[in-house]
């Protein structure tokens, strides 16, 4: 077991507090890094910071990225890069609430000089990367994955 922890810190900079007014900037302190966030813009945040639908899809992606590099080295698969174009939808969910109820994750791959890896065994490797994704493992949202080349 391990603990994980963040630290959001957010104070007012609005004259008044209502809805129209108030600030969604913040800050989250993870690890020794500060990582300027708001709200998604429709939500009246700055899009150009860091939001937590965002950085939602993003830790599914990257967990999955983290999960699959370690099943390809553990397979002597190598590879040179990965790049994942992962989107996630926001919208009601069955019970009536705003959810990210979908996340794509979008790979891909480019495998070092001389290595093949057959479209089967890539499917079973990103099979198990999702199934052992501590964060895909922790959220109730679909998440699929398809590769792209």
């Amino acid at each position: 077991m391990s603990e994980h922890r963040a630290l959001v810190k957010w104070s007012r900079s609005s004259a008044d507090f209502t809805y129209m007014t108030y600030n969604r900037d913040h800050t989250w302190r993870v690890g020794e890094t500060n990582i300027p966030a708001s709200a998604a813009p429709q939500f009246r945040g700055d899009g150009a910071k860091a939001n937590p639908e965002d950085t939602f899809v993003a830790a599914l992606s990257s967990c999955h990225l983290l999960t699959f590099l370690a099943i390809a080295a553990k397979k002597r698969f190598s590879l040179d890069s990965y790049e994942d174009d992962a989107s996630g939808v926001l919208e009601k969910n069955a019970e009536g609430k705003l959810a990210v109820t979908r996340v794509v994750l979008r790979p891909k791959i480019v495998w070092t000089e001389g290595v093949t890896v057959p479209p089967e065994e890539l499917s079973a490797m990103h099979h198990a990367a999702h199934e052992n994704c501590f964060i895909a493992n922790s959220v109730k949202t679909d998440v699929t994955v398809e590769p792209r080349s």
